[in-house]
């Protein structure tokens, strides 16, 4: 089992969510979040005054999946994500050692 994490631009997050819904991936858990990378913030005039904004708004996207599905999983993620301008996000994959659904005790790959 693996737990795949993105952060993605939040635009992007529809997009994203019609492509793993016609891959059939079984869920995810979204979550909003702020950071900053390579594009470092960016700079905004409110009111008449310029103000520097150091993080930059995201959508994080966390994906429970068995081992065969991870691949295709990260792959429609990239392709229904990409904008190719900075900013875009990464996705990274890490290994789970256990997992149980609190409603029915399964565990592990029956719990996805």
């Amino acid at each position: 089992m693996r737990l795949i994490t993105a952060i993605v631009q939040p635009e992007r997050l529809a997009d994203i969510q019609i492509a793993l819904a016609r891959r059939e991936t079984a869920g995810m858990t979204i979550s909003e979040c702020s950071g900053y990378a390579r594009q470092l913030g960016h700079s905004e005039v409110y009111r008449g005054a310029e103000m520097t904004i150091d993080f930059v708004g995201k959508v994080k996207i966390e994906i429970l999946a068995g081992e065969a599905d991870v691949d295709g999983i990260v792959e429609t993620i990239v392709a229904a994500g990409r904008t190719d301008t900075p900013g875009d996000g990464k996705v990274w994959v890490v290994p789970v050692e256990s997992v149980v659904r609190i409603r029915t005790g399964e565990r592990d790959e029956e719990a996805i």
